[in-house]
């Protein structure tokens, strides 16, 4: 198979390379595309699941409901990445939410579809296992971070995340409020700002708004592995 074949399918389904043909076009055929604009809710914590999930286009923030109205961001979704899949394979209902942070395209497949392709095609479950280990980890990472980092490591993280995970640039702008940062640092708002303003004060950063720009990638680092 030639690799700009292998990329066409991939933008199918992620993974999608490694799928045949008949494969490919099953889940064609029994999926179907939404757009959703910037805030509006995917699906919410606690509905029945019926579909997996993934973003063609866009960007989703995944986050856990709490008492008192209160939230924890767990992680930012983005292009290529799958909505859901701890949920449809650790029950009968999501454990989390999802909204839009910006306009995103998010394609929908039918679970007995994709259950199929997961027993028809070892080389598709395998790396759909290894996806769901690799969420998993990820979230357990983060809540470790929160529960055991100072402030200032946890701010590092947040940084850090969008540096290198999200934008893959020492320069970029939050695509969230100043109180979602915080719910995804797992601190209050004012907390979150002090911390930020500190570190721009220090010039590990530069801060104009939600614009940031790193300064020294080495500091930001050495706090967050410090905690």
């Amino acid at each position: 198979m030639d690799k700009s074949h292998t990329i066409e399918k991939d933008s199918v389904i992620p993974f999608g390379g490694v799928l045949t043909d008949d494969e490919l076009q099953h889940v064609i055929e029994k999926s179907n595309l939404v757009n959703f604009n910037k805030k509006e809710i995917i699906f919410r914590q606690n509905t029945r699941t019926s579909h997996i999930m993934f973003i063609r286009s866009g960007m989703v923030k995944i986050f856990k409901e709490g008492r008192n109205g209160k939230f924890i961001i767990l992680k930012v979704a983005v292009s290529g990445d799958f909505l859901g899949l701890l949920s449809i394979y650790g029950g009968e209902t999501h454990h989390y939410s999802a909204s839009a942070i910006q306009p995103s395209e998010i394609c929908f497949v039918d679970n007995s579809v994709f259950n199929s392709l997961l027993t028809s095609n070892g080389e598709y479950a395998s790396k759909i296992i290894s996806r769901i280990a690799a969420d998993g980890l990820f979230i357990f990472d983060r809540l470790m971070s929160q529960s055991h980092k100072q402030l200032p490591g946890r701010i590092a993280d947040v940084i850090l995340y969008f540096a290198e995970v999200i934008f893959n640039s020492e320069s970029f702008e939050f695509p969230f409020t100043r109180r979602e940062l915080a719910e995804l640092a797992g601190t209050t708002k004012e907390s979150f700002i002090r911390t930020l303003a500190e570190f721009k004060h220090d010039k590990i950063i530069d801060l104009d708004g939600s614009l940031v720009k790193v300064n020294s990638m080495r500091i930001v680092r050495t706090l967050s592995e410090l905690g």
